[in-house]
């Protein structure tokens, strides 16, 4: 077996999720990392905030690999009494590189959306949002999906709960529980913006993350459309599994060896979740 460079390593990966294919306002690529430097072991994740960073320190990793970038906006400091700061210290102190795929990865095939879809067991048609560059019509931003035989949204929305991640929000649904859903449009992260095609692709149901109160009540006044808002970090995570596996399907081609590990470190900001529990019969805003 041979010790890659990060350099090799870097190449592969911007092989499946090219840079040029992330949005302009997106800032993907390596962060840290010097590009000699020998790679054993990867670590995959969402975000890459202090607790993973400390994780990979503790697994022995040479390259974290996240969704979602350190400084998307820039920045004109990392000193460590900034916590993003003290995450590019800690990284550079143990000669750890980082490296983000994140809109690159949304709209790859397989991309973001699949991986959602394949923890979901739905089969996948096409894009929701189809990337005019790709003659075949398979990469782009969400996915129109089948489900194997038809559900409620409620089994639906029970099916997302037990199959994603566990997080403090769970499923929110809009719409009819008892409504049946034989297509679904899902797109893993923020899709509240989506919802233009979501009609226009004429589903059943819609599974996103990040849904605002506007949108969605818009959303479901135009249609029977069925939402399932799943908390962001759960939607995104199943990507991490399957990245991995296509690193290691290098490293095996490669001969490489590489030790590959996915984070199942919970980095979604929120903790808890009291459910509403109305305090008489008559329901309602209170005075």
């Amino acid at each position: 077996m041979s010790v890659p460079r990060l350099s090799e390593v870097i190449t592969a990966l911007e092989n499946l999720w090219p840079a040029e294919r992330a949005e302009s306002w997106d800032a993907v690529g390596t962060v840290v990392g010097d590009p000699g430097q020998e790679v054993t072991r990867v670590l995959f994740a969402v975000d890459p905030v202090q607790e993973i960073v400390d994780e990979a320190v503790q697994l022995g990793a040479d390259l974290l690999v996240t969704h979602h970038p350190l400084y998307l906006r820039g920045t004109t400091t990392v000193a460590a009494s900034t916590f993003k700061g003290r995450v590019v210290h800690t990284l550079i102190k143990n000669d750890i590189a980082l490296h983000v795929a994140h809109t690159n990865a949304d709209t790859a095939d397989p991309g973001v959306s699949d991986a959602l879809a394949g923890a979901l067991d739905l089969r996948v048609v096409g894009p929701l949002v189809p990337d005019p560059t790709d003659p075949e019509g398979r990469r782009g931003l969400g996915r129109i999906c089948e489900l194997d035989h038809p559900l409620t949204v409620r089994e639906l929305a029970a099916r997302a709960a037990a199959r994603l991640p566990a997080t403090a929000q769970g499923i929110r649904v809009a719409g009819d529980p008892g409504a049946t859903v034989r297509t679904v449009a899902v797109s893993g992260g923020s899709g509240d913006s989506l919802f233009g095609h979501v009609r226009a692709a004429g589903v059943d149901a819609f599974l996103t993350a990040d849904l605002r109160h506007h949108p969605a009540s818009e959303a479901v006044a135009h249609s029977p459309l069925a939402l399932l808002d799943a908390a962001h970090w759960a939607t995104e995570w199943p990507w991490c599994e399957l990245a991995a596996s296509q690193l290691d399907e290098i490293s095996d081609r490669n001969g490489w060896g590489l030790r590959v590990h996915v984070s199942k470190t919970v980095t979604d900001p929120w903790t808890a979740h009291a459910a509403s529990t109305p305090t008489s019969s008559a329901m309602g805003a209170p005075n």
